[in-house]
């Protein structure tokens, strides 16, 4: 579990690099099953899989949404206790959901940016934004093959242009409208590498992009969007998965597609 310290730090930062919680064992296994996804040959299909800059792009970036309905390893790893836990100390809650999860995959050369954004504007059918992501790495994510790069304290500052910030096509920095934001304040990214194994977790304000991977290595990573369990469903727009949704507008949001994974301690997986 985290310390009163860490807490803190992610309250005041918006993220926070936690401790390894899968072996290389592990690793290479949701690697060969996050192959299988990408390559079709899982025993069922996730909600998406697509390039995120276009098919016709000569960069990639492989997303992935709700890779657990397309493998049982992935589901699994929703309930993995020791990142439950770690997030319900971050969202000070007892009842932890899955909103949902989210693979990004860059590979060797050819991978390309992710790029700056806030993630819940994106999620315009849920409220409040006090989600927290944990963002696993499957390999190791450096500088050199195209880690997140985050802005220290941003969460703060509320949701920015429906989550457009922009980017500087030559630094990679962020291009925000600065009379959006409180005065004073500083925009200054960092890079956050993550070990293979290690799972760093981010706000859902927070802002984060990643710049294009032009290693020899490929970058896979999943990220799971985790909700507390007073979340609500408030269709203010639309969503790739919101006909799953089974609840009415206001009332809290689950159900078969949005698994509880922590209540009070860990969850036993439900199977798929």
């Amino acid at each position: 579990m985290l310390t009163e310290a860490q807490v803190h730090e992610f309250r005041e930062k918006g993220f926070l690099r936690g401790p390894r919680v899968l072996d290389e064992t592990d690793t290479h296994q949701l690697r060969a099953r996050l192959d299988d996804v990408m390559e079709g040959r899982s025993k069922a299909q996730p909600e998406a899989k697509r390039n995120m800059l276009g098919d016709g792009s000569e960069q990639v970036v492989v997303q992935v949404v709700n890779i657990w309905e397309a493998d049982d390893l992935f589901n699994v790893h929703l309930y993995q206790p020791e990142i439950c836990g770690m997030v319900a100390q971050l969202m000070g809650t007892d009842t932890v959901r899955v909103w949902h999860d989210q693979v990004q995959y860059k590979p060797p050369k050819v991978g390309g940016p992710t790029s700056w954004h806030q993630d819940h504007p994106y999620w315009p059918i849920i409220q409040p934004a006090d989600l927290v992501s944990a963002w696993l790495a499957i390999e190791d994510a450096d500088v050199e093959n195209g880690c997140m790069w985050m802005v220290p304290g941003s969460h703060k500052w509320g949701p920015h242009k429906n989550g457009t910030i922009g980017t500087d096509p030559v630094t990679f920095a962020p291009l925000p409208d600065l009379a959006a934001l409180p005065p004073g304040v500083d925009v200054t990214p960092v890079p956050c590498p993550v070990m293979a194994g290690e799972v760093m977790f981010h706000h859902c304000l927070t802002w984060h992009g990643s710049p294009p991977n032009r290693s020899s290595r490929g970058r896979p990573a999943i990220a799971v969007h985790y909700m507390p369990g007073y979340t609500r469903y408030e269709p203010k727009g639309g969503h790739l998965v919101e006909h799953r949704v089974t609840v009415g507008p206001g009332e809290v949001l689950e159900g078969e597609f949005f698994p509880t994974v922590w209540r009070g301690g860990p969850v036993t997986p439900t199977p798929i």
